[in-house]
């Protein structure tokens, strides 16, 4: 069965922003009533988060009424360098942000192109650890740090906040512009995914 997740990742935080931002969120959140002030054992792999609050439908597309009954219901923040994904299966491709080539790492069979996630592997995750491991680009030879890579589908975010809702339905697309207006703008991934 498992359990789904949604993480709003700002990409662009830098390290002396992050926590403030993560509290000016949570002050939203709790005050328009999506989520709980009190934190509680209801996220996976965190001490506690926060439970939906009496509003959480109007951030979702369609409310689940089973939610309040799962114990994995709540919202759990990160602020720390890390390397979110998006649980099962593996990344399919990424492009440079130079030439805007894609780098496949499956072909049309779903077979894996050798030699094409090595590039990228050991700066993937070496990142959370604080290395900006540059990679060249196959294709115009240009070299750019992990993080600036674009995943396709996704399936990576590099970032030092991440706001992750477990078990939420399919979040509002006026949900999630407020979110990165309320990041001042900053550039966000939604990564989706399932453990």
């Amino acid at each position: 069965m498992g359990d789904w997740f949604r993480t709003i990742v700002d990409t662009e935080a830098t390290a002396e922003e992050a926590q403030e931002l993560a509290a000016g969120l949570l002050d939203w959140l709790i005050a328009d009533g999506y989520v709980v002030a009190e934190r509680t054992d209801c996220v996976l792999g965190a001490d506690a988060g926060h439970a939906p609050g009496p509003r959480y439908a109007e951030a979702v597309v369609e409310p689940d009424p089973g939610l309040a009954a799962l114990w994995s219901n709540g919202l759990h923040i990160t602020v720390e360098r890390t390397v979110f994904d998006a649980g099962q299966g593996e990344p399919t491709a990424v492009t440079c942000p130079h030439c805007a080539t894609e780098v496949p790492f499956v072909d049309e069979r779903w077979m894996p192109v050798e030699g094409n996630w090595e590039l990228f592997a050991d700066a993937v995750h070496s990142w959370a650890d604080g290395d900006d491991e540059p990679v060249a680009c196959p294709s115009c030879g240009r070299t750019a740090p992990v993080h600036t890579w674009r995943w396709a589908d996704d399936y990576f975010a590099f970032g030092r906040l991440g706001f992750t809702f477990w078990n939420w339905p399919e979040l509002r697309p006026e949900f999630l512009a407020e979110f990165s207006r309320r990041l001042g703008g900053h550039r966000t991934v939604l990564l989706e995914g399932k453990l």
